[in-house]
């Protein structure tokens, strides 16, 4: 798995705003699916937000209406803007896309790429 180059994260208040960013290596030509994850201490990993092949966007029910993901094709760059957040959102977040990037020959291969993490702590 290749990884992403995720930024963004920190520190806010509760009420507070954070955008996450994600950047896809720049020999991609082409991002597929977006996902965004979650792990908050002692849980397992959650998908809060993901875009579809088809451009479908769901979220998660704890996080819909307050979180929105959004991408710039010419960055190969996707984004996760949190906002109203709540001490329940402290986690660390995972970008997570399928993109396709240029193989043999003429040929394109799609390959799976992940975050690094990053650690959104929110306070009451």
């Amino acid at each position: 798995q290749v990884q992403l180059a995720e930024s963004g994260g920190g520190l806010a208040q509760a009420g507070g705003s954070l955008r996450l960013s994600c950047a896809a290596p720049a020999d991609i030509l082409r991002i597929n699916t977006i996902d965004w994850y979650r792990q908050q201490p002692g849980k397992q990993r959650e998908l809060v937000a993901g875009q579809s092949r088809g451009g479908n966007i769901n979220y998660a029910d704890s996080v819909k209406g307050r979180f929105t993901i959004s991408r710039d094709n010419t960055k190969n760059t996707v984004y996760l803007q949190m906002d109203t957040l709540k001490p329940e959102d402290t986690a660390v977040y995972y970008c997570n896309v399928l993109a396709t990037s240029r193989g043999k020959g003429w040929n394109t291969v799609e390959n799976e790429y992940w975050g690094q993490g990053i650690q959104v702590t929110v306070t009451s």
